[in-house]
C-alpha cells in the first residue's frame, strides 16, 4: 500500500472521530497509521505503479509467445515437407 492511501485513510480516520476525541487526536493518528503500514507490510501489497509495469511485462511476453507459437508452427511444416520431398532411405 502506498503511504499517500495510507495517509489519506489516516486523514478519513481522523476526521470521523467525535469533537471529544480531539486531545487524543495525534496519538490516535499515530498509531492508526503504525496499524495500517503494519497491516500492508504483511500482505506483501504492490504499487499501482509497479503493478501496471509487470502488467505491460506480461502483455509484451504474450505477445512473443504469440509470435514465436507461429514461427514453430511454420518451421514445423517447412520441416514436414523436406522429410516428404526427400527420397527414402534404404539400408
Amino acid at each position: 500500500m502506498e503511504n499517500t492511501q495510507i495517509e489519506e485513510m489516516v486523514r478519513r480516520f481522523i476526521a470521523g472521530l467525535p469533537a471529544a476525541l480531539g486531545n487524543m487526536r495525534s496519538e490516535l493518528e499515530a498509531n492508526f497509521r503504525a496499524v495500517l503500514q503494519g497491516a500492508a507490510g504483511r500482505f506483501d501489497l504492490t504499487s499501482r505503479a509497479e503493478f501496471d509495469v509487470q502488467a505491460k511485462v506480461l502483455e509484451r511476453a504474450r505477445a512473443r509467445i504469440t509470435e514465436l507459437d507461429a514461427r514453430v508452427a511454420l518451421l514445423e511444416q517447412r520441416f514436414e515437407q523436406l522429410q516428404q520431398s526427400l527420397p527414402p532411405v534404404s539400408d
